[in-house]
């Protein structure tokens, strides 16, 4: 599945109060495999940025000044992204500025041109409910190393969304797995079938218990105590 990692940045906050797009970075993943086939523009948006967006981002207005406007690269992006499904990191905010500039350069909006549209927030919220979901926290808790994030920058934030989306999703669907290469062996793919190996059963340390626990007790706080478990505990 192909897949592309999206993020923007703005001279705002509102794209139906005429702020614009400024940068788009864009990642590809092939198989939760980074490609290095990535996209990023800087966009004249015709307006100055306010204020708290530039302590944001810091892209100053005279910077973009002879930067393309939207319309002159949205054939480029549009291909780009075409039949793609696009994870974004509060996705409705996003969508908003890319619908908006593509009304205004007469063409449809985005969710025509893609699969799907996927908020890796929302995973997050799901996945750590209680918790901040930001992204630099998301890159604390999953160990994904922004220590190169001073500023919002659309194209490095994409790339450390696609970490973070690859921690969100990690997992194995089947004790499967293929070794080898075509370069390396002709072409012949060796499979190892691991459901024939006896694992070993590791239990839980009281630390980890302990910690078990402390995760259910947010769990059960965020849904303000409808938790199945505690409705069974007080029953």
């Amino acid at each position: 599945m192909r897949q592309i990692v999206l993020d923007t940045e703005t001279t705002g906050l509102s794209a139906e109060n005429g702020d614009r797009i400024i940068e788009i970075g864009c990642v590809e993943l092939l198989g939760r495999k980074l490609t290095g086939n990535n996209k990023h523009f800087y966009l004249n948006p015709e307006r100055d940025s306010h204020e708290d967006a530039l302590k944001v981002h810091g892209i100053s207005n005279d910077f973009l000044q002879d930067k393309p406007k939207f319309p002159a690269i949205a054939d480029e992006l549009l291909k780009y992204l075409q039949g793609a499904e696009i994870i974004i990191h509060n996705a409705p905010f996003d969508v908003s500025f890319l619908n908006k500039e593509l009304e205004l350069a007469g063409l449809p909006p985005i969710k025509q041109y893609v699969s799907k549209v996927t908020d890796s927030l929302m995973m997050a919220k799901e996945l750590f409910p209680g918790k901040r979901n930001s992204l630099d926290a998301l890159c604390d808790r999953l160990e994904v190393d922004n220590s190169g994030r001073t500023l919002h920058g659309a194209l490095l934030d994409a790339e450390l969304l696609a970490d973070v989306y690859i921690n969100l999703t990690r997992g194995q669907n089947a004790l499967v797995m293929e070794v080898g290469s075509a370069a390396g062996d002709g072409g012949n793919i060796a499979v190892i079938d691991l459901r024939g190996f006896e694992l070993p059963l590791l239990l839980a340390n009281e630390h980890e218990m302990a910690a078990h626990e402390n995760l259910l007790t947010d769990i059960d706080k965020a849904s303000k105590g409808k938790t199945v478990w505690r409705v069974l505990e007080s029953a």
